[in-house]
Parts: structure tokens; sequence; C-alpha cells
């Protein structure tokens, strides 16, 4: 009789480890009565690197069927809501040149095309502003739902700022303490494998030795199991994306109620860019830059301009960004997941989203046996490879449309040769197609579909030209929908609190549970 698949061993912690190990475990409840096991084995003496602080809206999904309280989330992680980005100088670098990625669809969205109707008639208004009501409500700092809104539940789409540093302990305890995982706080010393190459088991300092059916590494850049010990190599990606270095500092807020963005800010520098996201008690900055087109002092000098003189009392963390990923992610019987799996800079909080995603996936396909988890893991890595190539496309996009040429960084990530093959190949369609539904975006979990290609596409200025049979016959539904958002957006815009003021109000009553 084959061996069913039982013992699913996770090594490393962390953010990926534990959205990880609370996926699988929610996934298998029933199964985990009847032997089914997850058991995470963490390092007490590494720390987890903690600035990811940007998520993608499928977090809310993936905490709710983790059994998660929303409001005992945005209590413990100092979690704030997050409904977009906002893009600010990475058209031409003046004080005017801003716009929105938000996290809504545009109006109307799976029944008809506004972007052509608003490129023949913009009516003054920017594409985020004609198409969804995000935008507008960012600008006036509103909340993206009301205390009456039950959890998960929203009025706008939104997703979530948090403390990286605070989520993976949260994560933990509602692990172990409602989902049945086993914590092991221990040192892998060595990993050993089977004849046919698989891990058979680990052997800890503190724990001796751990036997395992499947693996998951989460060791972060170490890559412990699928990089060191089954020697999968590491494929970059800094000929497309050339940002390398992050100096990240915490700024407190000058008064407990000072107003709170609920965008993330991502304003372009000379050689890369600064984020900005707002918790409840700090601002979140970070100075992504590369090092090939600007001095590690140089780049000190930009976030201490942006920042101010205060930042001279805060502590300024270095950290390198490793862009690119494994050449496979799934191999024998361990996987990788977080940085093990490969890293991006974080200018679309793509980090959690994919580790999300790949968590969601290995457990809905859990193997059945070994004999068919090579079959699980071809598949796994396609749907990966396809998701790490489109977000690497969808990056550099918000480089390559730049007409910047004040630096060199901004010159050279306009070079066609800098620029992947299938995005060049979008890029000619785009002058005479509008991204659509159907048209370019054919997976079922895209992470950026075609309406994020249409947010910074037209943000940043792009032309798509427009014939005159383009519209014809879809006229009246894209008046009608432009109509409706106007009444939306108004509407929202009198009846949506305060960002702040929401977040205290479920500090002190907590949101309605569903």
């Amino acid at each position: 009789m084959v061996q069913p698949i039982q013992n699913i061993v996770i090594v490393g912690g962390g953010t990926a480890g534990w959205l990880t190990a609370g996926v699988i475990a929610a996934r298998h409840q029933e199964r985990m009565k009847a032997g089914f096991s997850v058991t995470l084995i963490e390092s007490p003496n590494i720390k987890i690197i903690g600035v990811g602080e940007g998520t993608w809206p499928t977090i809310r999904t993936t905490l709710q069927k983790m059994g998660v309280s929303e409001t005992d989330f945005f209590r413990h992680c100092d979690g704030a809501f997050k409904q977009g980005g906002k893009f600010v100088g990475w058209t031409t670098g003046t004080p005017d040149d801003s716009y929105y990625h938000p996290l809504m669809l545009p109006q109307g969205f799976t029944e008809v095309n506004l972007a052509p109707h608003w490129l023949s008639n913009s009516h003054g208004r920017t594409f985020c502003d004609a198409v969804c009501p995000q935008g507008l409500l960012c600008d006036d700092g509103l909340a993206p739902k009301l205390i009456t809104t039950p959890e998960y539940q929203a009025v706008a789409n939104y997703s979530y700022h948090l403390d990286a540093g605070k989520f993976a302990p949260f994560l933990q305890r509602h692990c172990t303490e409602k989902l049945g995982v086993r914590h092991v706080l221990a040192d892998v010393l060595t990993v050993n494998q089977a004849e046919n190459g698989d891990i058979r088991s680990v052997v800890t300092r503190e724990a001796g030795e751990i036997a395992g059916d499947l693996w998951v590494d989460c060791t972060g850049f170490a890559s412990l199991l699928l990089g060191k010990t089954l020697g999968v190599e590491f494929k970059s990606c800094s000929d497309v994306l050339f940002c390398d270095t992050a100096l990240t500092v915490q700024v407190p807020f000058d008064r407990p109620d000072a107003p709170m963005e609920s965008q993330t800010v991502a304003t372009a520098q000379t050689a890369g860019w600064i984020w900005d996201i707002a918790l409840p008690t700090r601002r979140g900055i970070g100075h992504v830059y590369s090092s090939r087109h600007i001095s590690d002092d140089a780049a000190m000098d930009v976030l201490a301009q942006y920042v101010g003189p205060r930042i001279k009392d805060l502590n300024v963390r270095k950290i390198p960004i490793r862009g690119g990923h494994r050449k496979t992610f799934w191999k024998n019987n361990c996987v990788a997941v977080g940085l093990a799996a490969g890293f991006l800079e974080p200018l679309e909080s793509s980090a959690i989203v994919l580790g999300e995603l790949s968590a969601k996936l290995i457990a809905e396909q859990m193997p059945a046996n070994r004999g068919v988890m090579d079959l699980i893991a071809a598949r796994f890595n396609d749907v990966t490879h396809y998701r790490w190539g489109r977000i690497i496309d969808f990056l550099k996009l918000h480089y390559c449309l730049t007409k910047r040429t004040d630096s060199q960084f901004w010159i050279d990530n306009m070079d066609p040769a800098t620029i992947p093959d299938r995005l060049k190949d979008l890029l000619h369609l785009w002058k005479y197609h509008t991204p659509w539904f159907f048209d370019e975006f054919d997976r079922l979990e895209e992470v950026f579909p075609a309406a994020s290609y249409q947010y910074v596409l037209y943000g940043m200025g792009f032309r798509t030209e427009i014939g005159p049979m383009d519209n014809i016959g879809t006229e009246k539904m894209a008046t009608r929908f432009m109509n409706e958002n106007i009444a939306i957006t108004n509407r929202l815009r009198s009846q949506l609190p305060k960002n702040r003021e929401l977040i205290q109000k479920i500090y002190d009553y907590g949101l309605q549970p569903i």
C-alpha cells in the first residue's frame, strides 16, 4: 500500500511560515483528527526580517478561512486599512505627477471596458476617478467601511497595512491554540535525505530528529531545504528590476490623532523610490534603490531628506534585496514558500500574496501519497512560475513607462533590452487595444488583473489609439456606469468615516462578527 502524506513539516516561521501552517491546518482540520499533522520548526535564534507591511485583498479571505477575528487582527497587529497605492513622481517627476492603483475594479468591469470610452472623452477626470471612487476616498483620508460593516466585508475593497513583527506571533498563537499546529523551537543542524533525494528528516539541537512526509521551506533567503539541500538554483531578475537595497525606518506620529493615509504612498526618487505606510502609532518608511545607480551614503541622504531632521534619533536598517526566484519551487517532497522561494522589491505588496497563494495551492492540492506528488509538483511549478513572471512584468511596467530623463536609473529602465519580451509584446498590443478581461490574462487567479494594468498605463499617461468603431454599441452602457460612479463616489465621500476614526472604533467596540 502506498504510504499516505500525513506529516507536514514547515521549517521556518515568520509571516510565510505561519500563514502556510494556518492555511494548511485550517483546510485539513477534519483529517487532523485522524492522524494528519502540521509541525512548524522555528529557530529561537533567527529574527524575522519584519518589513513586509503591505498586503493584497486576498489576505482577508485567507484570514477568514483560518478563523481569525478581524477585530483581533487590528488590535494585535497594529492593523490599518489599505485601499491601494499612490504613485508620486513616477511619470515626469513634476510636483503634480501622481496617480492611483486602487483596489476596486472599474464600474461594470465584467460588462463593458470603460478604458476606450475614457480615452475618447475623459471629461477632465483621471482614469481612476472616472471609473471608481477609491482614489478620491484616499484623497479624503477615508476608511473603506463603516463600524457597522461586518468583519471582512467591505464598502470599498481593501487590504491591510500591518506590523510584520507583530503579525507572525499573532498567527503563531492562532495556529497553535486554535488549529492544532505543533510548534517546535529548535535550530536545524542537519538535513537527512532518502536514497531518491527526498528529505526524510531533520536533526535539531533542541528537539532531536523530526521526520516528515512533505516539507515546506520557509527559511527565508537561506533556503536551507530547497536551495542548500536539494540544490535548486536561484534565478536573478536584476537585469529587469534594478533595485537591490532598502533602507528602512519607523517614524512615530507627532500626535496620537494624526491623520492616517489609507493607501501606500510610493514616491519616486533619482535611483529608486520611497514607501510610506501608515500604521496607528507610526509610519513605516523605506528607501528602495539601485546600488548601481546611487551610493549607500547618497541613498541615506535621500531618505533623511524625506523623513526630516528627526531621523538622526531613529534606527535605520539596511536590507539587501535579492530580486528573483528559485528555478523551481517544488522539488521531490519539498516546496518553498516566502523568501525561500524568492523575493521582489515591495512595490505592489507582492511578497505576502505570493506566500498566500502558494500556501492555498499546497493545501488544496495536498498529494494523497508520494506516488502522485511529482504530478502535483509539476502543476504547482507551472502556476507559480507564471505568477512570478507576471509580477515581474507588472513591476517593470511602473518603470518602463516613465518619461523621466533626469537620472541614469530612469533612462536605463526605458531601455528595451531590460523589458521582458512578454511585456514588450503587450505594450505593442496596447497601443491599439486597451487591456481587457479576456485578452492577455487567462488564469483564474491572476494577482494583477487587466484592470490593474489599465490603472498604471493610463495613470502614467500611456495612450491607446482608439478607432472610430471601437466604442460603437457600448456608449450608453459606458455612460451609465461612469455616471453611476460619480453618484457612488459622492455618496461614499459623505458616508464613510476617516481612516483613523474607524480604527479607533474597532479598538473600542470591535467589528460585528460574520
